[in-house]
């Protein structure tokens, strides 16, 4: 009967310091956060925020990382219905988040996030896309903006559409530059020299 007391307690203390980092995001900016800022605004002591996190990078990459784990269990190769539930699904994570991910994407937010969600979400689309496609990565990269993009955009806007319109939209945007992609013609590539070496 302990397990349950001592997974409420877990739950209860990472929702405190969940709470306090957006806070603090909000108040000072991302790189002016530290561990016991974060402690004292949560009331909870530095040994509790160090058994639940190694630092407040870790904190918000939990987070994200839950996000990325439930989007991929949304993915089926080849069923449309799954890749629109999948984005679907991460746009209402974002939604469920939205302070936190406001603040970290904000003006007095992360380059670090930002960077971190874009990766995250290219190594996701990457196996979509054959590896001898024309500008190899170019596609998954550019897509993992469009997204990282709408959400932004989204949350400077307050939210004016639910979660799964903005995945839609996003999606769509996102299925118009794969079928531009798609149409490219094959072209060998050439390393451009620098001026003045052969």
């Amino acid at each position: 009967m302990s397990q349950p007391t001592g997974d409420l307690r877990v739950r209860r203390t990472r929702k405190l310091l969940r709470e306090a980092l957006i806070a603090l995001i909000e108040e000072r900016g991302f790189d002016r956060v530290t561990v016991g800022a974060i402690t004292e605004r949560a009331m909870v002591s530095r040994a509790a925020f160090y058994r639940n996190y190694r630092d407040k990078y870790q904190l918000v990459e939990q987070i994200f990382d839950e996000a990325m784990a439930e989007v991929r269990g949304h993915v089926a190769d080849g069923d449309p219905d799954s890749r629109r539930a999948r984005w679907v699904a991460f746009f209402d994570h974002v939604d469920e988040y939205h302070r936190l991910y406001a603040a970290l994407l904000g003006a007095r937010g992360s380059a670090w996030f930002a960077a971190r969600m874009r990766s995250a979400l290219a190594e996701l689309t990457a196996p979509h896309f054959a590896p001898d496609a024309p500008v190899p990565g170019l596609l998954p990269s550019v897509l993992s903006a469009v997204f990282v993009e709408s959400i932004v955009w989204w949350l400077d806007h307050d939210r004016p559409v639910p979660a799964a319109e903005i995945a839609d939209r996003s999606a769509d945007l996102a299925g118009a530059m794969i079928t531009e992609a798609t149409g490219w013609p094959p072209r060998p590539w050439s390393r451009r020299r620098p001026a003045g070496k052969k």
